[in-house]
């Protein structure tokens, strides 16, 4: 398994030479503290590192229209007044005069990446590239971005390698419209992006970056925006979203290639987010990508402005690139009421495209996510204990995440201390009491159902295992339990992000043959694809749903809806809504409790509305 790292000290060759306060952050510095910090940490040494030439103004033109290449081509030949003047047509960017080859090398550095990873000469890799790209439109520069280095690539690897599906991933803090404009109406690309937005507030101030603009056309459904509306997002809250919402979509895409928008504005500290997600959060976040498209994934640096903590979240996304092991998660201490309702706005508004977000309900609203005032969103109250590092070192020393695929009698004994959580899956019910550390999930078919149990593992299973943050996985294949060896190794590969990879897995002996399948994922190397897949039984989603509602107040990142909204209504009265049973509300099983939600609502109102002598 080989990392490759682009990177050409060119890059940091063009600087900002006038005062502009909203541009002095993007600065040559970025691309040194990267360099530096890979290099102490002895990363840099561990890598391929790729040479590459500039792009050509054939690749450039796979996004770009001629009449804006011509353009920026004149640049470096302008006057400062000239960069000036040339600048102020567009948003938030500033020109240089060595910012045109910049940008041909950067450019060139992606689609070197994409060459090597495609060809095989490379698992994975990172393009450290300066300007960034995913803002920068079919004839326009905006938010730094020149060229539109992931749009290109995508353009390029589908054209030069036939591919069918790629998948981008943008977890940068800003909506990247350029990629977004490049690709609504294609349903060969999946674009996500979670992004700051504040109800449209916050740059690039667009109406288009909310949650319900889905695509266009044939295009549909494949794009997806998770739009922050509030600062302050941790780590819990970017796990949800993962598991969720994108890991869900990705793994039913398929794709063939994921390209990763690496933006670490998203990070603690960093002027642009406020963000306050802890940089080992990206060695996650990659790890979880690293068994789609057989393990074909390109990282292409876009913001970050903190530079401790841009280097630092650059770090942890190689290693983990690398095969080393991510580190424990940290404060997890479930998704926030602000991030669960952009959840559920988007598994709703894609729930007629996409099969895993088929039995969510549909939105109480149509304008949830855009039109809710801060004053309604209102200071939202965490009853979380704060558990001490040293409280929570010493509960972590021992605890043990046991996983059964299949069905027969688990023969450990129980406590509820925490010491032990127990997560099985199979077809039939299993013996002994269910608690918050006992969780059995019966699937109608078994584990022998891709679509079914693939949702068990990324909607129940990761979630409770994260939050738990075992210190040991023991992993277990009971005997005939019909699970698919290429799901067996995706299982196996997720579960490799959990107890920094400290993995046992247990098999009867007869399956001496899957042993050798089985560690490929345990020495770090990517599971094969799935293929597409499908929609998973009515039966098993109730059957999910059913442990959701039963666990969601001990285990938080289960949370998919947030548990109330406020609505005010004429003359002040605020009444408390909570949606019972939120992702089965379409099911035509499920209306008496749609009529007792009812009463309960009117009932409410009724009551609220006398007190007010109305």
């Amino acid at each position: 398994m080989a990392t490759a790292l682009c990177y050409d000290e060119e890059m940091t060759k063009y600087k900002l030479l006038w005062v502009d306060p909203a541009c002095e952050i993007e600065k040559p510095e970025r691309l040194t503290v990267i360099r530096t910090a890979l290099a102490m940490n002895g990363l840099d040494e561990r890598c391929v590192s790729l040479r590459f030439p500039e792009a050509t103004d054939a690749e450039i033109l796979l996004v770009h229209s001629e009449e804006y290449l011509e353009a920026v081509k004149k640049t470096p030949y302008m006057t400062l007044e000239d960069l000036k003047e040339f600048t102020l047509q567009y948003g938030d960017v500033y020109f240089h005069p060595n910012i045109y080859h910049c940008a041909k090398v950067a450019v060139g550095a992606t689609l070197k990446l994409v060459d090597s990873v495609m060809m095989g000469r490379v698992t994975n890799g990172m393009a450290l590239v300066r300007p960034p790209g995913h803002h920068s439109m079919r004839s326009a520069a905006s938010g730094f971005c020149v060229f539109n280095n992931v749009a290109i690539a995508a353009r390029y690897a589908k054209q030069k390698y036939c591919l069918e599906r790629v998948l981008i991933v943008d977890w940068d803090v800003h909506h990247g419209q350029g990629v977004q404009y490049c690709f609504e109406d294609d349903p060969s690309v999946v674009y996500f992006s979670w992004h700051r937005y504040e109800h449209q507030k916050f740059w690039p101030k667009l109406r288009e970056s909310d949650y319900d603009n889905v695509g266009k056309e044939k295009g549909a459904g494949f794009n997806i925006n998770v739009p922050w509306n509030k600062v302050g997002m941790e780590n819990s809250d970017y796990l949800a979203v993962f598991f969720h919402v994108l890991l869900p979509v990705a793994y039913e895409f398929c794709p063939e290639l994921v390209l990763v928008s690496a933006g670490f504005d998203a990070a603690i500290g960093d002027p642009e987010g406020e963000m306050c997600a802890t940089p080992d959060i990206f060695a996650h976040l990659t790890h979880l990508l690293m068994n789609l498209a057989g393990g074909r994934l390109v990282a292409v640096l876009e913001g970050g402005y903190n530079l401790t903590s841009l280097a630092q979240s650059v770090c942890q996304t190689v290693q983990t690139l690398l095969g080393d092991p991510a580190p424990p998660p940290s404060e997890l201490r479930g998704p926030c009421e602000s991030a669960l309702e952009s959840i559920h706005c988007v598994r709703s508004a894609h729930k007629h495209y996409w099969a895993c977000f088929k039995h969510t309900a549909h939105l109480p609203t149509s304008d949830l996510s855009t039109n809710r005032s801060e004053q309604e969103m209102g200071e939202e109250q965490t009853e979380n204990k704060e558990i001490s590092p040293e409280e929570m070192r010493q509960w972590r020393k021992s605890r043990v995440l046991l996983v059964y695929i299949g069905d027969g009698v688990v023969p450990t004994p129980f406590t509820e201390d925490g010491k032990t959580l127990m997560v099985q899956i199979g077809r039939k019910e299993p013996e002994g009491q269910e608690s918050k550390y006992r969780v059995p999930l019966c699937l109608k078919k078994g584990c022998s159902d891709i679509p079914g149990f693939m949702q068990a593992v990324l909607g129940l299973l990761l979630p409770i295992g994260y939050e738990y943050n075992p210190s040991l996985v023991l992993l277990v294949r009971m005997p005939d339990s019909g699970v698919d060896e290429s799901v067996w190794q995706q299982l196996t590969g997720l579960l490799q992000g959990l107890a920094q990879g400290c993995t046992l897995v247990v098999m009867q002996e007869k399956e001496s043959e899957s042993v050798a399948l089985t560690s490929i994922p345990l020495m770090g190397k990517p599971a094969p694809s799935l293929g597409p897949l499908g929609a998973p039984l009515p039966e098993d989603v109730e059957a999910l749903e059913s442990q959701r509602r039963r666990l969601q107040a001990d285990w938080k990142l289960l949370q998919t809806t947030a548990p109330y909204r406020v609505i005010q209504c004429p003359g002040g009265l605020a009444i408390s809504v909570t949606f019972c049973q939120p992702d089965l509300l379409d099911d035509s099983s499920q209306r008496p409790s749609l009529v007792q939600a009812g009463s309960i609502i009117a009932a409410q109102l009724t009551w609220g509305l006398e007190e007010k002598g109305q």
